[in-house]
């Protein structure tokens, strides 16, 4: 027959390596795991963030299109208060408003206004994404 040409010593060394290759190859999936999670939290938070500035960017359009009201103090809101009742011009604009700012996890929004100048403000929680100081907040300064 034909000759056995390894040495008896080295008889389980595939299977040896073998196990570390799996090992391996478990630790670099556990990484790209890892890695797509947080990707997937970064995404979500940069999609609330556009979100919030949409909205913003929203109810200023809606104020330049009603600026006599919008000056008068109509539009002015606290985070906790509801939409005003009514179906005046800025009371609709108000409760379409603080109804899409409910997309937003626990999102409320502020509208402060001094003279001719405006500030927005919505904030909402990311706790299901961060550790910590999961309240955010999106201001915008603007002049109507």
């Amino acid at each position: 027959m034909f000759p056995r040409t390894t040495p008896l010593h080295s008889a389980g060394s595939s299977l040896l390596e073998v196990l570390i290759a799996l090992i391996l190859l478990s630790l670099g999936m556990l990484g790209m795991i890892s890695l797509q999670l947080s990707s997937l939290k970064s995404n979500q938070s940069a999609m609330t963030r556009s979100l919030a500035t949409e909205l913003t960017h929203e109810i200023t359009d809606l104020m330049r299109a009603n600026r006599t009201l919008a000056l008068s103090g109509s539009y002015d809101t606290e985070f906790s208060a509801a939409a005003p009742p009514g179906s005046s011009t800025h009371a609709v604009d108000l409760q379409n408003w603080k109804s899409r700012l409910a997309q937003l996890p626990a999102g409320q929004g502020r509208i402060a206004h001094n003279g001719n100048q405006v500030e927005i403000t919505v904030q909402w929680d990311e706790s299901r994404l961060r550790q910590g100081d999961s309240a955010q907040q999106f201001s915008y300064r603007t002049e109507l």
